[in-house]
Formats: structure tokens, C-alpha cells, sequence
């Protein structure tokens, strides 16, 4: 047993130090394997060395050679350029050396010129004193002398002469004038027609006149008081005529009564209300009006306040003729008469349709409508051009610039126009339009409108101011003013209302 383990042990020792031998001969083998490859590799980057410096040395020598080469074509463009500039300068010097002797030539030129002016002009002297000592007439009165004898020898033809010469001129310009007229007035053709005083409401059905007129004439009497139009019933079937001479006035009763007619209850209260409606809607419908008629003639720019008038003025006749209808066509006319002419376009048609803005309040602020409309202009910053080419269309102002020419030649053209205009109802106009202001002028006078074609006034009081007395006293004063200021046929009758009404309202 005790030999089996020292055999094992002999065994395991023997083992153990064959085992370190085969060890360090396999390692001894590694290192010589190792050291091999190392040295491979040194003199595979040896190699590839001394090939990348062998080609860095011939590109190297490449670029030498390119950089001496493009060096050497330089200098030779250089000495080229250098050569030439040098040619250039010689014929430089040349040709100033020309130059200084032309100027001196020039100079000496100019200097004998001087001499021999100054020569000239003392010979000239001379001889004009001798032939004066000889005339006995100085060098001015020789010369009268010999235009008054041209002129007196030829004065007839001479005459001639400017009058065939301004007849042609005066034919040319009236042929060219009427020419571009004619050639407007074509190409701008609107109809015209002229407002009556007169406006027809129908009705749905000939029952509701009765609630129109109302209870003893009630409602009737209150649309009348507020609108200031005569409401006329028993005229047509199944209609309501609207007499007044003011389409303003007129067109609000009419769209009151639709209201009226459309909600169905006729009553004062209610006619006040939809009255105060159909204001507030005109209102509306004025400045779209306006925005209408400034998009037709393409004027942009304008303040609004200045629109909101120019809608006014559909519902202002002059003569007859609508005066927006008459602005708009003016604007047109001028527009074109001013291309023809190759003046300012857009100052033209913005001062022609303007030129009548004053007439939108003319009947609420004193003075011409001319002035009124410059005074607006201003107040709104209108172009200064515009206003000087607006004012002069009735003269009024002299003619400041050719624009305002062609305003006052388009004004007649636009007014002359067969069936533009009708005289007696301006007239008839005009006459109403008194009346209502000279009612208006008398203290405690709350509104005044002449109905019935100018034969009656009706005027309405303030009941604070004027008592039933004093309301007598009132219709004898304004009819005895009317009998003294106005020529009017026939007779007017002067109503005078006072109306007081209490309204209080329970919680």
C-alpha cells in the first residue's frame, strides 16, 4: 500500500515535470513564431515606404517643373504688358504734344479774333456816327422811322395775315374741341329722368286705408307730422299717393308704411317708431348709395362723411335732374375729355363728381352751394387741386387750372342734354322750399312743411313756447311775411298745430 502511493507520487512528479517541459517548448516555439511575423511586416512597411517616397519625389519634381513653367509664361505676359503700356505712353506724349499745339495755335487764333472784333465794332461805331451826322437821326429813330414805314406799307396785309392766321387756329381748336366732346358724350350715354313730387305706396288690399287714416284721422295726420309728406287716400284703388317735393321726405313715409303695412298694427305709437325705423334704415341705404356711386366712377380715397353725402344728393333734384345721376355722368364726361386733353384724370373726375356736394346740406347751412361744397372739401383734407377744379363751374371762383375748365364745360354738357333738365319745377321747388323757410325763421317753429303743391303750409310748434294764442298770432305773422317776401299764384294757407301730449309710463 505504502509502495503503491510512493509509486503514485513518483508518477505524478514525473508527470508534473514533463508537463513543464513540453510547456516551455511549445512557448519557446511561440516566440520565434511571433518574432517572425514582426519582422515581415517591418520589411513589407519598409518596402511601401520607400515606394511612397519614391512618388512623392517624382510628383514633387512634377510640380516643380509646372510651377517653373507657369512662373516663366508670366514673365513673358508681363514683359508683353509692359511693352505695350510703354508704346501707350509714347502716343500719349505724342498727342499731348499735338494738343499744346493746337491750344497755342487756338489761342493765337482767338487772340487776332478779339482784336478784330474789337476792330469791328469801333468801324461800326464810326460809320453809324457819320451816317447820323448825315441823317441828322440817331440810330433808335432811324430804326422807328423804318418800322413805322414797313408797317404803314404793309399794313393791310399784315392784318390779313394774323386774322386768316387766328381763323385757322380758331377753327382748329373749335374742330379738335368738339371732336373730343362728341367722342365723350358717345362713349357716356345715361338716361334721364326726371323726378315727380309725387310717390305711389300699393296696398295689399283697399281695407287698410281705414287704418291708415285711423280714428278722426289720427294716423294720417301723425305719418303726415312726422314726415312732412301729404298723404293722399282716395286718388287711386288700392294705392296711397306720397306728395312732396323733397324724394328724402318721400322715401321715408313710403318705407314707414311698408313697415306699417307689413307688421300690421297702425296706431301714433307705432307710426312714431317705424318712422324713427325707416330714418335709421335711409340712412343706411344713403351711404351704400354713396359707396355705389364712388365704385361706378372709380374714385377710391374719399372719407366716409364725404360718401354718406354724396348719397345725399340721389335724393336732391336741380331742375329737375337728379343731382348724383348728374354728378356720376359728369364724372364720366370729364374722365374722358380730360384723357383726350392728357390733364390729370383722377383730379378731374374726383372734383366733378364732387362739384355739387355742397347741395347735400345747402338747406341747412347759409350760403351758395359752391362755397358750402369748398368749405367741406377743406374741412375733410381734400386734394387743394380737386377744390380749385370744383369751384370755378358757375364762375364763381376764375379759373385756376385746366382741370376746372373741363368741370364747367362737362356741367353745361351733362345739363344741356335733351330732356336733362325742366326749369318750371325748379322753380316750383324753389318757391316750397321758401315758404318752409320762412316758417321756420319764427321763434318756437319745431318743423314747417309745405304741402299740396305750395298752397298750404302746415307748421308745428313747440307747445312749451307758443301757446293756443300765441299760435293765432303765429299763423297771421307767417302769412303776412309770405304776402310781403313771396310772388306765388293764387293763395297759401298757413295751419298751425300745437299738439301736447303727456306720457307717463306705471311700474
Amino acid at each position: 500500500m505504502l509502495t503503491n502511493l510512493i509509486l503514485g507520487a513518483a508518477f505524478l512528479l514525473v508527470g508534473l515535470a514533463v508537463g513543464y517541459f513540453v510547456r516551455q517548448l511549445l512557448a519557446a516555439q511561440g516566440v520565434n513564431s511571433a518574432e517572425q511575423k514582426v519582422k515581415t511586416l517591418v520589411d513589407e512597411a519598409q518596402s511601401q515606404a520607400k515606394e511612397i517616397i519614391l512618388e512623392a519625389k517624382t510628383k514633387a519634381s512634377y510640380l516643380l517643373d509646372e510651377a517653373k513653367k507657369e512662373e516663366k509664361d508670366q514673365k513673358a505676359q508681363f514683359s508683353r504688358t509692359e511693352e505695350r503700356l510703354m508704346k501707350r505712353e509714347e502716343q500719349l506724349e505724342k498727342q499731348q504734344g499735338e494738343i499744346t499745339g493746337k491750344k497755342e495755335s487756338l489761342e493765337k487764333e482767338a487772340s487776332f479774333l478779339e482784336s478784330q472784333k474789337a476792330e469791328t465794332e469801333e468801324l461800326k461805331k464810326k460809320i453809324s456816327g457819320e451816317l447820323e451826322k448825315v441823317a441828322k437821326l440817331s440810330f433808335e429813330e432811324a430804326k422807328k422811322q423804318l418800322m413805322e414805314k414797313v408797317q404803314e406799307t404793309h399794313k393791310d396785309e399784315m392784318i390779313s395775315l394774323i386774322k386768316k392766321l387766328e381763323k385757322e387756329r380758331i377753327d382748329e381748336i373749335e374742330k379738335k374741341g368738339l371732336g373730343i366732346i362728341t367722342t365723350a358724350l358717345q362713349r357716356y350715354a345715361r338716361s334721364h329722368v326726371a323726378d315727380m313730387t309725387t310717390s305711389v305706396f300699393h296696398l295689399p288690399n283697399e281695407e287698410l286705408k281705414g287704418k291708415i287714416i285711423g280714428r278722426e284721422g289720427r294716423n294720417i295726420k301723425t305719418l303726415e307730422r312726422l314726415t312732412g309728406v301729404e298723404v293722399i287716400v282716395d286718388e287711386m284703388p288700392d294705392s296711397v299717393v306720397l306728395s312732396s317735393f323733397d324724394p328724402l321726405r318721400r322715401e321715408i313715409a313710403r318705407l314707414s308704411l311698408e313697415k306699417l303695412v307689413k307688421d300690421g298694427r297702425i296706431q301714433p305709437a307705432r307710426i312714431e317708431e317705424k318712422v324713427e325705423e325707416a330714418r335709421q334704415e335711409l340712412n343706411k341705404r344713403i351711404q351704400e348709395i354713396g359707396d355705389n356711386a364712388v365704385l361706378e366712377v372709380g374714385v377710391i380715397g374719399l372719407p366716409r362723411d364725404i360718401v354718406q353725402l354724396l348719397g345725399r344728393l340721389y335724393f336732391r333734384t336741380s331742375f329737375g335732374q337728379n343731382v348724383l345721376v348728374h354728378s356720376i355722368e359728369m364724372a364720366h364726361i370729364s374722365g374722358m375729355i380730360a384723357a383726350e386733353l392728357g390733364v390729370n384724370v383722377e383730379v378731374t373726375k374726383k372734383a366733378a363728381l364732387l362739384h355739387d356736394i355742397g347741395k347735400a346740406i345747402d338747406h341747412e347751412v347759409e350760403g351758395t352751394h359752391v362755397e358750402i361744397g369748398r368749405k367741406l372739401l377743406k374741412k375733410y383734407s381734400i386734394d387743394e387741386n380737386v377744390v380749385k377744379a370744383m369751384e370755378s363751374h358757375h364762375e364763381e371762383y376764375p379759373f385756376a387750372s385746366p382741370e376746372s375748365y373741363i368741370i364747367a364745360a362737362a356741367d353745361v354738357l351733362s345739363a344741356a342734354r335733351p330732356g336733362a333738365r325742366r326749369g318750371t319745377i325748379e322753380n316750383y321747388i324753389k318757391r316750397l322750399q321758401d315758404l318752409e323757410k320762412i316758417a321756420t325763421g319764427f321763434e318756437g317753429v319745431k318743423n314747417a312743411y309745405a304741402v299740396s303743391a305750395g298752397r298750404e303750409i302746415r307748421v308745428f310748434v313747440v307747445p312749451e313756447k307758443i301757446d293756443d294764442f300765441g299760435a293765432l298770432q303765429l299763423a297771421k305773422d307767417i302769412a303776412s311775411k309770405i304776402e310781403s317776401e313771396l310772388k306765388y299764384p293764387g293763395e297759401v294757407k298757413v295751419t298751425v298745430i300745437r299738439e301736447m301730449r303727456a306720457v307717463e309710463v306705471a311700474r
